[in-house]
């Protein structure tokens, strides 16, 4: 009698061909009227793009039509003079996002005892970087970030908690580089891209 194979486990799927929302779409269609404003694609070129963002279905095929643009100077500009986020978990907790909220350069996370969340999934951010100072002490800190966005550890001190980092390293064109800092202090630090749950609030909000 022969021994049935097991099924192959399914493929992940790369972060480019993760389907885009329409605040995706929105993101990149305001990009590219920046753009024709300032005299970076003309007008045809502009109603070519457009016309492409509106019926884009993946992160690939948005990041294609603003890959040779530039971020917009001023917002940029603007989100790196916002003072930093400081996030103090305390007896309680504490966490900013999921939803929309304003990005600065720097973010300083505390766990303290009741730990610390942060949920970049639904942030429009002009940045090209963002450093993020995370303190896991006696609860732990975890970042969650979108597909598509990358992270650098090299600069984290694990601590006795330990550092998680369960993100890919495809990084979209135009998206942010997450810069991780800081200590993993007893209970340790967490940084992924959404999980099966946090994936399925996504699509049912897009």
């Amino acid at each position: 009698m022969t021994a049935e194979l097991p099924e192959p486990s399914p493929r992940p799927v790369p972060s480019g061909e993760l389907r885009a929302s329409h605040d995706d779409r929105e993101a990149v269609v305001e990009q590219l009227r920046d753009a024709a404003a300032e005299g970076r694609i003309d007008l045809d070129e502009l109603d070519s793009r457009l016309e492409q963002a509106l019926t884009s279905k993946t992160y690939a095929e948005l990041a294609v039509l603003t890959a040779d643009l530039p971020k917009s100077p001023s917002a940029a500009a603007a989100a790196e003079n916002l003072p930093p986020l400081v996030l103090k978990g305390g007896m309680y907790g504490a966490s900013r996002g999921p939803g929309r909220w304003e990005v600065p350069g720097r973010v300083i996370a505390h766990a303290g005892v009741g730990g610390v969340s942060l949920d970049f999934t639904r942030v429009e951010c002009r940045l090209t970087e963002v450093v993020v100072e995370a303190y896991g002490e006696t609860s732990g800190v975890t970042i969650v970030i979108p597909d598509g966005w990358a992270t650098d550890t090299t600069g984290m001190d694990p601590g006795f908690g330990g550092l998680k980092d369960k993100t890919t390293p495809d990084r979209l064109p135009g998206t942010p580089l997450i810069r991780l800092t800081g200590s993993g202090g007893m209970a340790g630090v967490v940084i992924r891209h959404p999980n099966k749950r946090e994936r399925r609030k996504l699509d049912g909000n897009a």
